[in-house]
Formats: C-alpha cells, structure tokens, sequence
C-alpha cells in the first residue's frame, strides 16, 4: 500500500450522514487532527461537477488525492485509504506499533466493515418503520430545502432500490434471527468491555473503532429499532459512540494500547463472536468463489445462511492471510495462542 506522493491538505471527501464509511473516515480525520473538507453529496455528481474521473465503482466515502504530478483522482475503499493516510502523516496513528496486536486490529476492523454491515443494512431496510425513517432522511441529509413532491419521490426510489437489495447482504425471514442475536450479543460484549477500556485496544482508538463506529453510528444514531436494542442492551456502547464521533482532543500521545498478552477477557469473546459468525460467511463465500457459484449456504448461528457470493469478501480474507503470514514466527505463535477456541484459527488455514 506504499504511496510516496506528498499529502495535499486539506484533503476532500465526499459522503453521505448515513453512510457507516463516511462517518468511519470522518471521525478518524478528526481523531488524526488531518485537515479536510467535507463534501456531502452524490460522489458521481461531485466528480463530474469537478471534473474529475470517477472510479469503477464510487464507493461511499470517495476521497479526493493528488497522484506524483498534481492531479486530482479520486479513491474509494476506507482500509486502503488508512493505511496510505498512515505513510502521508505519521501522528496520532491508529495501528498499533506491535505487529500482533495490529493483525488483531486488522482482523476487527474488517469483522467490523463487513459482518457489522449487516446489522446497519438489515435493519435499515428489514423492518417497515426504520425504512420508513431511512427513505425520508437519506435524501434530507442530502438537501434538506427538497420539495415534497422531489423527497417523495426519491424516497420511493431509494427504498425500492435499497430493500431490494436485502439479499445482496443475506437479510431475510430466516437469517433475520440470527442477525438480530448477533448485534445483541455484540452489544452485551461491547457493555462488559467498555467497563476497563475506553476503546477496543487499550486506552486510544485504533483502525478498528473507528470501524465499529462507523457501522454503531447508524445503528445508535440513525435508524429507530436498532438504537432502541443498543439503549436497553448497552448504555456505554452509546455513550461510547457519541464520544468517538470526535476525539480529537484526546491526548494520544500520553496514552498505550493494551500488550497483545494483556488485553481483557473480551477482547477474546469479541473475537469468539467473530468466529462463530463471519467466519463461517468468509469461509463459505471462498468456496464459492473459487466453484465459480453465485451463491453460497452454510449454517450460522445453528441456522442456514444463503447470499450471493462477493469477490470483494473473497479478497477480504485473502487480506486476513497476508497480514498474518507477513509476521514473524514468534508473533505468529503470540497471535494463535490468543485465537485458538475463538474460530477465528479457521481463516488462517486458508491460502
């Protein structure tokens, strides 16, 4: 992920109030103290505007850098963009300096970006009173002087669009149990976490809570039923939420991360939950991928899960392997003792 260009500040990002990676990367900016401006908006009717070339797919958020001759080109995919903000500008960084440790918040970072996802969208568009929600305040937080009759029809559109989308992210009728089960037992986790550490790692925020934030700040703070679970199952998960929106007035430079040895019992149930249900759709969706199959079924959860396969979470776990084949024969041992009885040992047998 080298990039020598020198960064270009402030730095413009273009994304949405309701999208989990934009308020992920925004609060992570603020956190970093890495001057931006922030563009609320459409990506491919703002690069257009700006007369800069989209990319394939324009993810949100789609941030705005200047390649090693000045021009302006645009880029998507939050983890990448991190680790290339970590090279441009050295302070306040969110992987740890141990090598274990930073695998670890690899691997919750991407449980986060996309097991949690699952959570946001299914919610979201599952249940009529949250889309209902979300169909008026997805195009208000994009122009809040919309006419009626403009808002009703792009809520009609985005709802159509979106909850027809369900089955992409494998929300229905029967997985529905099963998501629900996993954002509760996530958020009792989180509660019992949160009692010895303010972030998952120790005493400053890494990659990975600012991962699980960006999914929780739609969750907590945007869609009806799911904010009225995490109220009753785990206060300081919104407390939590909230504080992270901005910190950057922590002061990060008088505070650790937790040794990989001495981190608390819930970091290992944290990464047990990740075992008994991304895991299991990683591993399964890999088969497919590489059966050539469109679909893919496996039992989660004591439930039988069916979705479309996904390229993407195919590299995703390719990603999981490389960061822990790349590290050293000690820290290799150091990680797998922690892992082991989590499920989590399952992703590593893969090449």
């Amino acid at each position: 992920m080298s990039n020598s260009t020198p960064l270009s500040l402030p730095i413009p990002l273009i994304g949405a109030v309701g999208s989990p990676y934009t308020r992920k990367m925004l609060s992570l900016l603020r956190y970093r103290r890495i001057p931006h401006t922030m563009i609320w908006g459409d990506p491919s009717a703002v690069l257009d505007s700006m007369g800069i070339n989209k990319p394939k797919i324009p993810f949100l958020p789609t941030f705005i850098f200047e390649d090693d001759k000045g021009k302006q080109q645009a880029v998507c995919d939050s983890t990448p963009i991190i680790y290339r903000l970590e090279e441009l500008h050295q302070p306040r960084s969110v992987i740890p300096d141990d090598p274990a440790l930073a695998f670890i918040n690899f691997l919750l970072e991407d449980f986060g970006d996309e097991w949690c996802t699952k959570f946001m969208f299914h919610y979201r568009w599952y249940y009529s009173q949250d889309a209902d929600n979300a169909g008026n305040q997805l195009p208000l937080t994009m122009d809040v002087t919309l006419a009626n009759d403009t808002l009703q029809r792009f809520k009609t559109f985005f709802s159509e669009r979106q909850i027809g989308r369900l089955g992409y992210v494998g929300s229905n009728d029967t997985t529905a149990p099963i998501i629900d089960a996993s954002y509760r037992r996530l958020l009792s986790l989180l509660e019992k976490h949160f009692e010895n550490l303010p972030f998952l790692l120790g005493e400053k925020p890494s990659s990975a809570d600012f991962a699980l934030f960006g999914q929780l700040s739609q969750l907590i703070g945007f869609d009806p039923t799911p904010r009225a679970i995490a109220y009753e199952v785990s206060p300081r998960s919104v407390g939590w939420v909230g504080t992270l929106e901005d910190q950057s007035g922590l002061n990060a430079e008088q505070k650790n991360w937790t040794s990989l040895e001495s981190l608390p019992a819930t970091v290992k149930d944290i990464l047990t939950e990740v075992g008994r249900t991304y895991v299991p759709a990683l591993l399964a969706n890999a088969e497919a991928l590489a059966a050539g199959e469109k679909q893919w079924k496996t039992e989660i959860d004591g439930c039988q899960w069916s979705q479309q396969s996904f390229p993407y979470q195919g590299k995703c776990l390719q990603w999981i392997n490389n960061e822990y084949q790349n590290l050293s024969a000690t820290d290799k041992q150091r990680i797998d003792q922690l892992i082991t009885g989590t499920g989590c040992e399952a992703l590593l047998s893969q090449n």
